[in-house]
């Protein structure tokens, strides 16, 4: 089972440590290694919110996510994404821009870093939206009660999360201003280019997101119909537009998660640039992290550890409302990304140790209800 899901990340693995080896000696081979650990300590809040997605797809769509989605994701997010903004940052056609960053790298790294600020509150706002629509979403299962219930009774409110997280955007831009005007006016275009991106950030997460739901109700609506009345479904041909919805939604539902791993991206490549400023590096290094994910992603599918472990899901959305805030604080401030990859590992595992504490105690409680129930019977 192991070997099954994480074979193709062993595979990768092994062929882009191999191939950092030829490309730059065993340097290159340690600060590959070290890009992998970094991006798989960055990103496994994104495996546990995949899991919980991924699930709800069929095992067609689980092999899509696992071979396109890591095309996407690797060569896409990792590769050709820094050149994309540099390429619109500096006003250059893609040839140039893969110049650039092949042979100026210390210019190319420059471009990208004067880009963060766009990136951060595009990423920033996409994830934050995820935060607010778990926390003030009302759940039969609650992890930290004492934030959770009161949140749940403010999410009644139509459209809180939106304003919150455009209370957030001006907060970002206009200190973003308020820096540009201090120091001379020199950056002042920035406070705009959060604004303008923040709210595509937005946009981004309500098309996508809404529809993915929208197809996801309307899914869920035709199994409830197909359960109560199925041999008349089968007599008209119900099952086969059932079939074709399950298509439409698995694939909005396989673009949200595109979107939302591109955006859980964002902090490791910027960190990555802390590293090297080699974009072949970079590509291998996050590349190798990127399959693991998508592996574990899988594997927390498949051995149905979302169900047994039910506070994992909270602490992966926990971790996303603090990357969000994290990436929206360093459009103006620079955070170590250690810091980063700490606060989610440390939610995780507060919300798995929460898990292994509930289950423990379930046991417990239905033990001790069987020993009542053969005394009581006189066993």
């Amino acid at each position: 089972m192991l070997l099954k899901t994480f074979g193709w990340s062993f595979a990768v693995t092994a062929i882009g440590l191999v191939a950092a080896v030829f490309y730059g000696g065993w340097q290159a081979f340690g600060i590959v290694a070290i890009l992998s650990i970094l991006e798989i300590s960055l990103s496994f809040d994104n495996a546990v919110v995949n899991a919980g997605i991924l699930k709800k797809m069929n095992a067609f769509w689980q092999k899509i996510f696992l071979t396109v989605g890591v095309l996407i994701a690797v060569f896409g997010m990792r590769l050709v994404f820094p050149v994309v903004i540099v390429a619109v940052t500096a006003k250059l056609n893609p040839i140039d821009a893969v110049n650039l960053a092949l042979n100026n790298k210390d210019r190319y790294q420059e471009l990208v870093t004067d880009a963060h600020p766009a990136i951060a509150a595009f990423g920033g706002m996409f994830l934050l939206m995820i935060f607010l629509d778990f926390i003030f979403e009302d759940r039969d299962i609650q992890w930290l009660r004492w934030i959770e219930r009161p949140l749940a009774k403010l999410g009644k409110v139509d459209m809180l999360s939106v304003c919150i997280a455009l209370i957030v955007l001006l907060v970002a831009s206009f200190t973003v201003a308020t820096h540009a005007h201090q120091h001379g006016g020199g950056h002042a275009d920035k406070a705009q280019t959060v604004l303008i991106a923040g709210i595509a950030g937005l946009i981004t997460y309500m098309i996508v997101g809404g529809l993915s739901g929208y197809f996801e109700d309307k899914l869920e609506e035709e199994e409830e119909r197909e359960s109560e009345a199925e041999e008349e479904a089968a007599r008209s041909g119900k099952p086969r537009s059932a079939v074709l919805l399950a298509g439409q939604a698995a694939f909005f539902m396989f673009l949200y998660l595109e979107v939302l791993d591109a955006s859980f991206s964002f902090d490791g490549v910027i960190g990555a640039f802390a590293i090297t400023n080699d974009i072949v590096l970079m590509a291998l290094g996050l590349g190798i992290g990127a399959m693991y994910v998508r592996s574990l992603t899988v594997y927390l599918v498949r051995q149905g550890t979302l169900d047994d472990y039910v506070y994992l899901e909270h602490g992966a959305h926990y971790a996303i409302g603090a990357l969000a805030v994290i990436l929206m604080v360093t459009i103006r401030y620079e955070i170590n990304e250690v810091i980063t990859g700490l606060v989610g590992v440390v939610l995780i595992a507060w919300s798995f140790w929460s898990s292994v504490r509930r289950n423990r105690a379930l046991a417990a409680e239905e033990n001790g209800s069987d020993t009542k129930a053969e005394v009581s019977s006189g066993v």
